[in-house]
């Protein structure tokens, strides 16, 4: 089975593609992860990503193409895998597709996670951490004893940039601008399962494997 995982940030990509992995056997690769080996390899295309990894800004698509690329080139690349966070534009799923096709591979499905813009917003938005102890609370899901002060060490809370309603609301118009010609690619293809991503994550977990076993042909 090699799958992609698409969705807004906040939709528990990261989790369900754990899961994946941990109950089909397959290979979890995000791009970030693919960025950091390449740096600490020190190839050519690390030693590139790294100026772009460290000023936490988006590496170009040639760049993450090349090291998307260079992870299945190699001899251990793998055959039954989970996608996070990549492709993640047209540019980028036009690549990997012939990545693929060199290696002899292709996608069994592309899984979207599906969560509305409030949602997302109500969700990364909740989100504050202790400075001192690094404690994570929700101020709906996990909220202090103490409205904005650490149960642990007493010390006041903080909010990542990230996680500021305004900053969601813009990384969520940008999601939407990337995937508008990206989805449509993978629907013409027949790949594209639709998996609303709300509900507890064994719920979801359960909706991608029936979107997964209802397609046409083997799952795997």
């Amino acid at each position: 089975m090699r799958l992609i995982l698409v969705g807004p940030p906040g939709s528990g990509k990261g989790t369900q593609a754990t899961l994946l992995c941990q109950r089909l056997g397959l290979v979890h690769i995000g791009t970030g992860d693919i960025l950091r080996d390449a740096v600490r390899r020190g190839t050519p295309a690390g030693k590139l990503a790294e100026p772009f990894l460290l000023s936490g800004t988006l590496v170009p698509d040639d760049l993450v193409n090349e090291l998307v690329n260079d992870r299945f080139r190699r001899d251990d690349r793998p055959e039954r895998f989970v996608m996070d966070g990549y492709p993640r534009t047209l540019a980028q799923a036009a690549a990997f597709e012939q990545t693929l096709r060199q290696q002899f591979l292709d996608i069994t499905a592309v899984v979207v996670l599906q969560v509305d813009d409030d949602e997302i917003v109500r969700r990364l938005s909740g989100r504050w951490s202790c400075p001192n102890c690094k404690a994570t609370y929700h101020t709906q899901h996990k909220p202090p004893r103490r409205a904005g002060v650490c149960d642990e060490c007493g010390t006041a809370l903080v909010q990542r940039p990230d996680d500021r309603p305004e900053t969601v609301r813009r990384r969520l118009r940008d999601y939407h601008q990337t995937t508008q010609e990206l989805l449509p690619f993978y629907q013409q293809k027949g790949l594209l399962r639709q998996v609303p991503g709300t509900g507890d994550i064994e719920t979801i977990y359960a909706a991608i494997l029936k979107a997964l076993n209802n397609q046409e042909g083997p799952a795997c």
